[in-house]
């Protein structure tokens, strides 16, 4: 038997295919665009992740196809927030609003004032999530929202795809400020501070549980029998599985294009002052939090563009760190969420001079994401949930040197995964094993090996007090 994991990204598609010992078999992807029609929005064609989905799994069919032929489950994971409208023939209504979309932020303060979203929700009500998105429709798009049947997740219309029915799961339903979060349920209350109803909402279902089953034209297209569709998850809480990040007190690191420092908990709560994110995890009886910094690897990327360099051929200027850098960089390219929720945040250097190198600007920039990271430390040890050793993910963790300086600046212990395949992609096929009852929770959702664990260097967490300091001090 064989499991397929889908990952639904911003920019692609990524699809895995493995066997019952979570053996790798076959991987397939395929791009997707951005859309920005407008300044602060960002959109995509839900038919476009559709067209990414088949080509991907086409990929995975030519590369192992007579282990694809004995596929059993398939477990989706997605970006979250997104909000895909459906019309009465289950056809969008329009491009769906991503995640980084900010044109909705005049309405944060309008559903604030009409519902416990904070509450309830266990969220600030912000531009990116799908309630506030939703009430922008029905002011600025009136007969887009009076055609609205149905309102699903970017994951959730894959699986309508796969399934031809409509189905979240809680870790994904969190984030659209409908969830009744503690009860994992739809709260009447804040579907109807957006002039919505649970009619508009798909059926929940928990992530690791079957959600359904692969329509019979796709099964005849792909030459497989009976296969299992899981609820799958939302992206972290899908990186999460994949990393074994699932008991109390554990947690994982990303350093992606955004960054994550992500934590399991045993129950709700929430910490909306701290702009930390509260949302139920992939499967049943488990939550977790998250500090959130929207330009991890991203601000690397983009002094890249800006000195016309890699961003690999930038960190390798800094090795064999022994003090801070004597430039300060505020690493708010696209605003920031914890702990300021400051949308409109700008990015800076700070303490320039005329003999300072690239070397130093760089350092400064890798170092500006490790303080952002020891503010969603300080956040989330507010909270009570703060792990003092984590697993790292995202394209970030591969540099030794960028590692070595967040555990230095927020005294972490990062553990560094062996090669090979983690994240959400594998996440999703773990969630699939699971929807088919082939194991539990401890057998199928257990930690990769580790090859390195870095520890925090005392005399550099010490020195890099002072430059968090001012670092804070500037914000």
């Amino acid at each position: 038997m064989t499991y397929l994991g889908l990952d639904l990204g911003t920019s692609g598609v990524k699809a895995l295919l493995i066997d019952g010992r979570q053996t790798v078999l076959a991987e397939g992807s395929c791009a997707l665009t951005v859309e920005r029609p407008h300044p602060k929005w960002s959109e995509q064609s839900p038919t476009s992740w559709i067209a990414a989905c088949e080509a991907a799994i086409d990929q995975v069919r030519a590369l192992a196809p007579t282990a694809f032929a004995a596929l059993r489950s398939i477990g989706v994971s997605g970006h979250m927030h997104g909000a895909t409208l459906l019309g009465d023939d289950d056809q969008a209504l329009r491009p769906a609003i991503l995640w980084n979309d900010g044109r909705a932020h005049l309405e944060c303060a309008e559903l604030e004032s009409r519902a416990d979203f904070r509450g309830i929700g266990g969220n600030i009500v912000m531009a990116g999530f799908t309630a506030p998105k939703l009430r922008w429709v029905k002011k600025n798009e009136p007969e887009i929202f009076g055609q609205t049947r149905k309102v699903l997740l970017p994951k959730d219309y894959v699986n309508l795809w796969l399934t031809g029915e409509h189905i979240s799961e809680m870790s994904d339903a969190a984030g659209t400020l409908w969830l009744d979060v503690a009860k994992r349920d739809w709260s009447d209350d804040l579907l109807a501070a957006t002039d919505l109803t649970r009619q508009h909402m798909p059926r929940l279902v928990e992530g690791s549980a079957h959600a359904g089953d692969l329509r019979p034209e796709l099964a005849a297209r792909w030459g497989v029998g009976a296969v299992s569709i899981a609820g799958g998850a939302g992206d972290n809480a899908a990186t999460a599985c994949g990393l074994g990040a699932v008991t109390p007190g554990q947690g994982f690191l990303s350093l992606g294009t955004s960054g994550v420092l992500f934590t399991v908990t045993d129950q709700f709560a929430t910490n909306t002052d701290n702009a930390v994110h509260s949302f139920c995890h992939a499967i049943p009886d488990s939550w977790h939090q998250m500090g959130v910094i929207l330009s991890a690897t991203d601000g690397l990327a983009w002094f890249g563009q800006i000195t016309n360099k890699t961003p690999a051929e930038l960190t390798s200027m800094v090795t064999g760190v022994t003090k801070p850098s004597p430039i300060t960089f505020l690493p708010y390219l696209s605003g920031e969420r914890t702990p300021h929720n400051a949308p409109d945040a700008t990015a800076a250097f700070l303490g320039l001079r005329r003999d300072h190198t690239l070397a130093d600007m760089v350092q400064g920039v890798m170092e500006g994401v490790g303080y952002a990271f020891a503010d969603c430390c300080s956040a989330l040890g507010k909270s009570g949930s703060l792990p003092q050793t984590v697993i790292v993910a995202g394209g970030g963790s591969q540099s030794q040197t960028w590692l070595q300086m967040i555990a230095d600046i927020t005294g972490l212990t990062l553990k560094v995964p062996d090669s090979g395949a983690q994240g959400a992609a594998l996440g999703a096929a773990r969630l699939a094993i699971l929807a088919r009852g082939d194991g539990s929770v401890s057998d199928v959702l257990f930690a990769p090996r580790t090859h390195k664990q870095i520890e925090p260097d005392p005399g550099l967490t010490l020195a890099y007090a002072d430059s968090l300091k001012a670092f804070r001090d500037a914000w």
